[in-house]
């Protein structure tokens, strides 16, 4: 059942992945018929074709370099590197227009950039699921020792503002409580925070997790995490918790009467009452429900501490949002300028090499599918990603499709175009140059995978628990 599942993701990743590079093409192949321009090819990835087939003089193939897709169009500058060769020609094609060459060109960011409004459009009537880790901007935990702790933060603490800058969430690009604390180049990082109606303000010495010299270099982090919900992820079969009868996305709300601002403490709070019974409110469905689990300690383990039989889930509690389609795009074209504004701010740590690729981007997908609301969530970052599909591909850089256009306004300038062996040498300089940095950043991707897991290397610790039971939940 679990290999059904990978593949059923693995099979949603590639379609939706995909559909993205399909329409961006297909704005560049409409436009190109639309023009009267010869098409030779219309190809998703890159690379020799491993299958295609040819409709109405038109081939179809899907390359063996799962990085991106073309329409190979002779009368435009052709990447023979990336492209591969066409068939030979008794009589040579006519000229076309700078004009058609700008329009054939400017169609595949348009048509990337109406699907990012069209998602939007869907996401915001189907809602986009919000996580209490991404939401809040109150401190949950605190590495112990770490800076953020050194510094006399708090768990309970709501930052409202870090490096003079205001935050309205935790985690994410823009406005968070992460992404200021990455952008910032002092030595110290301003966090002002609201602590019982008091605003305060405190200077924690940012630091550097260390890294191997192969390893994508660390970004600058203080040691905390969010205010999140202990809300169930899993129960351990035969274990106090099952047998109370909880389930999966169940919240505690209280323990013993107290309440708690993060799921470890929660833990750390059960393995201190040694064993003894414990009374808990939870809630489910948006009903509260007690339940008086007593801790066992688990067989299987070197972990000699009293359990329940829960994991929990890392980002809390979901809410769905109905966020307006324009300002889903405003945003996503924000955290472009945020991010483009990072890597030329020579002060701060963020280099080229924390970019993502082709690989990190279907790991997301991946993990976004096999997440609660996966579909949801994948459509909302598809919004992200066919923004960034139009913008990027907007670059001035010849092989792109922003290169194109330069190409077209150079030649409508000069009133003739430029030799076909120029631009070929200038498209494929640009398209090995390209996809080099896209190895380069694959290199550091592959590495994020979770290898070990997959490899079956990952140590787990079998947890089972004795046969004795308490009273179901109420």
């Amino acid at each position: 059942m679990a290999f059904l599942k990978v593949i059923i993701i693995a099979l949603e990743v590639v379609l939706l992945f995909n559909l993205l590079i399909f329409v961006h093409e297909l704005g560049h192949f409409l436009a190109a018929k639309w023009r009267g321009l010869k098409v030779d090819r219309f190809a998703i990835w890159f690379g020799k074709p491993i299958w295609s087939t040819k409709i109405g003089g038109v081939e179809y193939a899907l390359g063996w370099i799962p990085a991106g897709g073309y329409v190979s169009l002779p009368q435009m500058a052709t990447m023979e590197t990336i492209e591969g060769k066409t068939e030979e020609r008794s009589e040579p094609l006519p000229p076309v227009s700078a004009l058609d060459k700008i329009i054939v060109a400017f169609a595949g960011p348009l048509f990337s950039f109406l699907l990012a409004i069209a998602m939007a459009f869907i996401v915001m009537s189907v809602g986009r699921p919000v996580s209490e880790a991404e939401g809040t901007t109150t401190i949950g935990y605190l590495v112990e020792d770490g800076p953020a702790a050194k510094a006399g933060l708090k768990p309970g603490d709501k930052i409202v503002e870090v490096d003079g800058e205001p935050v309205s969430k935790f985690g994410g690009m823009g406005d968070s409580v992460t992404w200021r604390v990455v952008r910032s180049v002092g030595e110290t990082v301003q966090i002002k925070v609201n602590r019982t109606g008091e605003t305060l303000e405190f200077f924690p010495k940012p630091m550097k997790e260390e890294t191997k010299a192969w390893e994508r270099k660390s970004l600058r982090q203080i040691g905390v995490a969010p205010s999140v919900s202990a809300v169930v992820a899993e129960v351990v079969a035969g274990s106090p918790a099952a047998k109370a009868g909880l389930k999966l996305g169940d919240q505690v709300v209280s323990v013993n009467g107290q309440t708690f601002h993060h799921f470890s403490d929660v833990s750390e709070y059960i393995q201190a009452q040694d064993g003894q019974p414990v009374n808990f409110v939870f809630k489910r469905s948006g009903k509260e429900f007690g339940a008086t689990i007593q801790p066992e300690v688990p067989t299987g383990t070197t972990n000699r501490e009293p359990r329940i039989g829960v994991m929990w889930n890392a980002t809390g509690a979901y809410t769905l949002v109905y966020p307006g389609a324009i300002q889903q795009v405003k945003d996503s074209v924000r955290a472009m300028i945020d991010t483009f504004g990072a890597l030329f701010d020579r002060k701060t740590s963020i280099s080229p090499q924390h970019l993502g690729g082709a690989v990190k981007i279907m790991d997301v997908y991946a993990r976004l599918f096999s997440a609660e609301h996966g579909w949801r969530l994948a459509l909302w970052f598809s919004v992200l990603m066919n923004v960034n599909l139009a913008v990027l591909n907007m670059l001035p850089i010849p092989v792109l499709d922003g290169g194109h256009i330069t190409l077209s306004i150079i030649e409508g300038i000069r009133r003739k175009p430029i030799s076909h062996r120029v631009g070929n040498i200038i498209q494929t300089t640009c398209a090995a140059l390209l996809i080099g940095f896209m190895i380069y950043i694959a290199f550091y991707d592959v590495q994020d995978l979770p290898w070990k897991r997959w490899l079956g290397k990952e140590k787990t610790e079998a947890i089972q628990f004795s046969p004795t039971t308490n009273a179901p939940a109420e």
